[in-house]
């Protein structure tokens, strides 16, 4: 299974959003700093999440995301 996540951090006003095949596995990643682009706003929790087939259906959900009507879709399912 691929998943498109959101994470948030816990003492920031910041959300993240990727595409992995573990997310648990992925979550560890970011949580120990591993991600450059954001371990300055560790720790994370999974906020959302979708689950797919196929790693491309993934990349257009994270793609999706990350548009407006992405974070409008997101702010109506999650607290954001």
């Amino acid at each position: 299974m691929f998943y498109a996540y959101v994470l948030k951090s816990e003492n920031f006003d910041y959300c993240y959003k990727g595409h992995c095949e573990n997310l648990n596995e992925r979550l560890k990643q970011h949580n120990s700093g591993n991600t450059k682009s954001n371990k300055f706003y560790i720790p994370f929790k999974i906020v959302y999440f979708e689950e797919f087939d196929n790693v491309k259906d993934a990349i257009l959900k994270e793609k999706y995301f990350k548009t407006a009507a992405g974070r409008r879709y997101l702010k109506s399912k999650i607290i954001i």
